[in-house]
């Protein structure tokens, strides 16, 4: 075979160095889209930091790591005898002595980058542990024990121990590395005869084993300061952290010793280096792991057994204390008002208070009737428009001015779903329909006659009482597909006609409309291009091969329908925002929209956690945080899911149409806030930068009110003998609706005892342990402009009465035989019934509770609110209204008006002819209503056999409602013709 030719030489090397650059721009590609994302939103820093310290950190600690095994391997092979002798087990070693000896250089390189890398790939992972030492801030108080300042627990210890950590791995890795060397080149010998260890190789192993005792002398040390961050179980509670009797008067004693043990077995070893003999030094470890069973394991255990156990509450009292202290504090619940509520005997509601009561409720508070956890599909059918959008399955509370006060809104986006397109292909599903539009709102405690949410902003264009404002939405919940704007591709904008309206929509930053409206006939497309500085330019080539490659996406690359001025949009949910910008930050898991300034805003309550306060109990976000409403989305992002200090001290905001994120300091005082704010310096707003609009929109974080109220089930109590009893521990009910799950907290627009005026709040009720009676019911003010926000107070009520709690107010409502029989009555057919939030109103000394009953017909694809549940004291109502409920329930109308309720007609009597007429003719006008809006959304989304469905129940209706009629004008006539027959 001849030699290859120099052209053909060039071509090989040519080839080899353009796959060197491909696979180079691969591993470059995810580094630089990530780059560009973050300078997009102007968090720059953020990453320069986290990639400048987990490149440092890797660098470090991996030559750190391999330095000392290479050295330690470069030593003992040094340290080698000569050749001596040959045994039989050297014969064998040989051979492989033999084959390493041209490559030992590059094996004791590998082997040392190998374990370097890992090390240092380790040790970049720790970049969150490195920051808070370097930036730690003081907490201003210390712990109970020691007199240490809390940052030393919570920024010091964790990075203390990772050296730790890291020490023990160098010294084992490089201990058997060594002795590996020894073993091979003869210093130790396992069967040949004679001495078995060289002097040099004693020297070398005693040193490195004198290292390995000397860090556990220092890990004895930091382990008294970890008695206070220890969780134990205590009789039947969750656990306790911190320090107990036997801790403070045996563990730590112990470990004092154990260090001072442990610290002169490693001179013996180090001793060693002068006489190569083995007896101190093992003896000396000996009597360390005797000290270590007796001091540390048997002599704790003699003290709990003997001296705690018969006289416990006496000795673990003081230590109870510190634990309850330090868990309310660290929870911000130790400021929680407690106050008695109610009478001591179960209340009646007599003629002297009936009329008082039922002019209270209307100041008591704004009695929310639109669930927002079950009226998302009502949403859906009547405010959808396009089988491609969406609204989120649970929707959100807000609140919006009106003339008489704010008024508690339920609100959602009209998000896109692409999975819903009605053609799916590559430009539909990135370039086509890339946005939702507008936000759709309702009253919360008002509804329609025929069971529909009140809308006060609706249609596509919005029109409504929100005013002007942006309306579309290239980042959602919902949005979290990629997608391509700007450029000479242009998006759907919405439909002409799809509302009736003639407004069109605004375009952000066009001086002229987007399309002229008069001469577009209904039903034609408005078509829009992105105008905002969201997402990444794809102006060059090189971005869109690092994205293609990026987003496995090769199209991207080469795609016509991208060019000048096009933008790529991803990470666009509003919580994938926030974490990246704030890496740092525990995520609440429900964003919620408001239109603020004429943008719609995704508000996010973000928190700042640490495990390392002394004595406070630990909880688990994900379990606390869980209700019956949570899902696989409406999980919090928490950086570390076991806590014990929480706090709300961020507020973001993620703009619908442009992406830009906001982070506004919330929690001034917050230590753990400082000590990042100086790790990313600038990332976070000053607080007096929140404007007035965006202030009236921010509210008390459910996930942190969730975590807090799982505290108070313990720790509402003051005493330690009560807490150590556990006689008065409480518990969150279960939803009524939804067994096996804790209720939610609701947002409420309520009066407390003693207020003046209602105020928005959020609120909840406690069981007593294993009872299904009511306890407590707590609010905290969530209204972020009042000066007691963030205020907990708790009406406790009395323990000799046995006030209902909510499961029990809803097996009274279920087994009452008339409300049963009504409710038996709107499940004829298919029809299903579904239940509302049961809502929970303090009110004169007793409690109000409301709920909203939902009928979903055979046929309807969402609910409608038909009838409302209420009771108070021993009344209970169940009428189509929440002023007929509350009329019945008090006797009295809301004007002071006695009612005097009808007696039910007897079983097999028919109610009276007029009575039994009007209610046929209210049910089949509300039949029309409801045929007529489901045959209009069913022709929104080209659905005919349901829009013929429709129409065939729209018709019977209305042969209903005309039978009727005629009905009625035969009865009107027929009198006049028998008087005229009497006068003749």
């Amino acid at each position: 075979m001849g030699r290859p030719s120099k052209g053909a030489k060039t071509l090989l090397i040519t080839a080899a160095i353009l796959a060197g650059l491909a696979i180079l721009f691969a591993m470059f590609a995810g580094f630089w889209t990530d780059w560009l994302w973050y300078r997009s939103v102007d968090y720059t820093n953020v990453f320069t930091t986290q990639l400048f310290t987990r490149m440092v950190l890797f660098a470090v600690f991996g030559v750190l790591m391999a330095v000392a095994v290479g050295f330690n391997i470069w030593l003992a092979h040094r340290l080698r005898p000569p050749l001596s002798a040959m045994s039989m087990e050297q014969q064998n070693l040989d051979r492989y002595r033999m084959s390493i000896a041209p490559y030992k250089k590059w094996v004791l390189l590998a082997a040392a980058l190998l374990i370097g890398l890992i090390a240092g790939g380790s040790a970049s992972a720790q970049w969150r542990t490195w920051l808070q030492w370097v930036n730690g801030t003081s907490f201003g108080t210390t712990d109970p024990q020691f007199g240490m300042d809390i940052s030393f627990f919570a920024f010091d210890l964790p990075f203390y121990r990772f050296l730790l950590g890291f020490g023990f791995a160098v010294v084992v890795l490089s201990l058997i590395a060594a002795g590996l060397v020894h073993y091979l080149y003869g210093g130790l010998r396992l069967t040949t005869p004679g001495n078995r260890i060289t002097s040099a190789a004693t020297g070398h192993l005693s040193v490195l084993l004198g290292l390995f005792v000397a860090l556990k002398a220092v890990a004895y040390w930091f382990d008294r300061y970890g008695l206070a961050l220890k969780s134990s179980d205590f009789r039947d509670a969750d656990g306790w952290t911190g320090l107990r009797y036997v801790d403070a008067n045996a563990y730590l004693p112990a470990k004092t010793i154990l260090t001072i043990i442990a610290a002169i077995c490693a001179a013996l070893f180090f001793a060693t280096l002068w006489r190569r003999i083995w007896q101190l030094p093992v003896i000396g470890l000996g009597l360390m792991v005797l000290s270590a069973i007796l001091i540390g394991g048997v002599y704790p255990a003699l003290v709990q057994q003997f001296q705690v156990r018969p006289n416990e509450q006496a000795m673990e009292t003081p230590y109870i204390q510190k634990h309850l202290d330090a868990t309310k504090q660290a929870y911000n619940i130790a400021d929680t008002e407690m106050e008695s509520f109610g009478r001591q005997q179960a209340v009646e509601v007599t003629d002297e208070n009936r009329v008082q009561l039922r002019d209270d409720v209307r100041n008591a508070a704004s009695i929310r009737l639109v669930d927002p956890n079950v009226i998302s599909p009502a949403f859906q059918q009547l405010q959808q428009i396009r089988g491609y959008y969406q609204f989120a399955g649970t929707l959100d509370v807000d609140r919006y001015p009106t003339a008489n006060g704010d008024q508690d809104t339920v609100v959602g986006v009209r998000e896109i779903n692409i999975n819903n397109l009605p053609d799916r292909n590559w430009i539909n599903d990135h370039f086509r329909y890339t946005h939702g539009f507008g936000i759709v709102a309702a009253k919360g405690d008002e509804i329609l006659g025929n069971g529909t949410p009140d809308f006060t902003e609706k249609e596509l264009p919005p029109i409504g009482d929100l005013g002007e404002y942006e309306p579309r939405i290239y980042f959602g919940e919902a949005t979290t597909f990629w997608s391509i704007v700007g450029g000479p591709q242009r998006e759907l904008d919405y439909i002409r006609g799809d509302s009736g309206a003639d407004e069109e929509a605004v375009d952000e930053g066009e001086e002229e409309p987007a399309e002229p409206a008069e001469e577009e006939p209904a039903g034609s497309e408005v078509e829009y291009s992105y105008t905002g500085e969201g997402g990444v330019n794809l102006d060059n080539y090189f971005n869109r091969a690092a994205f293609a490659l990026t987003l496995s996406e090769p199209q991207i690359f080469y795609s016509g329908a991208i060019g000048e001025g096009s933008r790529i949009l991803y990470n666009r949910t509003p919580k994938e925002r926030v974490e990246a910008v704030a890496p740092w930050l525990t995520i609440d898991a429900d964003p919620y929209p408001a239109v603020v300034d004429g943008r719609i805003q995704w508000i996010v309550d973000a928190y700042t956690t640490t495990n390392g306060y002394p004595y406070s109990s630990r909880t688990v976000l994900e379990e606390a945080t869980e209700t019956a409403l949570t899902d696989a989305q409406r999980q919090v992002i928490a950086q570390q899911n076991q806590v014990n200090y929480i706090r709300n001290s961020v507020k973001a905001t993620v703009d619908a149409y442009s992406g830009d994120v906001v982070l506004y300091e919330w929690d001034e005082e917050d230590p753990v806030l400082k000590t990042w704010q100086k790790a990313f310096p600038g990332s976070v707003t000053s607080k007096e930068e929140i404007s007035e609009e965006l202030l009236a929109h921010l509210r008390y974080p459910q996930d942190l009110f969730n975590v807090q109220r799982e505290m108070l089930q313990r720790y509402h109590v003051d005493s330690a003998s009560l807490f150590y009893t556990g006689g008065e521990r409480w518990e969150v009910p279960d939803d009524p609706t939804h067994p096996g799950n804790p209720v939610p907290a609701y947002y409420l627009s309520i009066r407390m005892p003693g207020q003046d005026e209602r105020s928005f709040s959020l609120t909840t009720t406690f069981n007593p342990r294993d009872r299904e009676t009511l306890a407590a019911y707590m609010v905290v003010e969530a209204d972020a402009r009042k000066d007691d926000y963030g205020t907990m107070r708790i009406l406790q009520l009395p323990s000799n009465t046995t006030t209902p709690g909510p499961q029990q107010v809803q097996s009274r409502f279920n087994a009452e035989p008339s409300i049963a029989e009504s409710i038996n009555l709107l499940q004829r057919g298919d029809s299903e019934i579904e239940y509302g939030n049961l809502l929970t109103v303090p009110l004169g000394d007793d409690l109000l509770y409301v709920e909203p009953v939902y009928v979903r017909g055979a046929g309807a694809n969402y609910p409608r609110m038909q009838k409302v549940l209420a009771s108070y004291g021993d009344e209970l109502a169940f009428e189509d209204s929440l002023e007929a409920a509350l009329d019945t329930l008090f006797g009295v109308t809301e004007t002071g008006e006695q009612v005097d309720p009808e007696e039910p007609p007897a079983d097999g009597e028919e109610p009276p002819a007029d009575e039994g007429e009007e209610q046929t003719l209210q049910q089949a006008i509300a039949a029309a209503q409801e045929a007529w809006q489901d045959s209009q959304a069913a022709l929104a989304e080209g659905d005919w056999a349901a829009y013929g469905e429709a129409m065939e129940r729209l018709e019977e209706a209305m042969e209903r409602i005309g039978e009727d009629e005629a009905a009625r004008n035969e009865e009107d006539e027929a009198p006049d013709g028998a008087e005229e027959g009497d006068d003749s």
